[in-house]
C-alpha cells in the first residue's frame, strides 16, 4: 500500500489534483503511519491551492557570509526573499516563503539544490519566470540565490 501511496503522491502528469485528492492520500498517509508522505501531501495541497514555485538554490558557505547548519528539508523554514520589489523608501521589499528541499533530507551550507517555495502571500510573486534569480535572507546580508525554475498558477 505504501508503494501505491508513493506513486499516487508523485503522479505527474500536468494534472491540478483537487484538494479532495490531496485529502484523501493525506489520510492514507496518517493510516499507514507515514508521517513524512503525510507532509509532503500537505505540501502538494497546498501547491494544488496557490501554485508552484521551484527553483535551484545556492547556498553561500559560511566563509562568504551564508548559513552554517543545513536547512531542513520539509517545509520548516520559512526565510525572506527578495524577488526585486522595493518599498516606498526604495528598500528592497521582502516577501517569506517556506522552504521544500526535493530529494533530499536537507540543504548543507555551501550547497546547491533543487527546492520548492511556499510563499506567504503567493499573488506577489506571480511576476516570476524561469530563468529569473532571487535572493534569500535571513537578515542581512544575504545567505542564498535562487534561479526559477518554475513558476505557475500562482494565486
Amino acid at each position: 500500500m505504501g508503494v501505491a501511496l508513493d506513486l499516487l503522491v508523485d503522479l505527474d502528469t500536468g494534472w491540478r489534483p483537487p484538494t479532495a485528492w490531496w485529502d484523501l492520500l493525506i489520510g492514507s498517509a496518517g493510516l499507514m503511519w507515514l508521517p513524512d508522505a503525510a507532509a509532503w501531501c500537505h505540501w502538494g495541497q497546498w501547491e494544488s491551492i496557490h501554485g508552484i514555485v521551484r527553483a535551484e538554490l545556492r547556498l553561500l558557505s559560511p566563509a562568504e557570509g551564508g548559513r552554517r547548519t543545513p536547512i531542513p528539508g520539509k517545509g520548516i523554514l520559512r526565510p525572506l526573499w527578495d524577488l526585486g520589489r522595493r518599498t516606498g523608501a526604495g528598500d528592497p521589499d521582502l516577501l517569506v516563503a517556506r522552504v521544500w528541499v526535493e530529494s533530499a533530507p536537507a540543504l548543507p551550507p555551501g550547497a546547491p539544490g533543487s527546492v520548492r517555495l511556499g510563499p506567504l502571500s503567493p499573488a506577489l510573486w506571480r511576476h516570476l519566470r524561469p530563468g529569473m534569480t532571487i535572493t534569500m535572507h535571513e537578515g542581512r546580508p544575504a545567505v542564498g540565490t535562487a534561479t526559477i525554475i518554475e513558476a505557475s498558477n500562482l494565486r
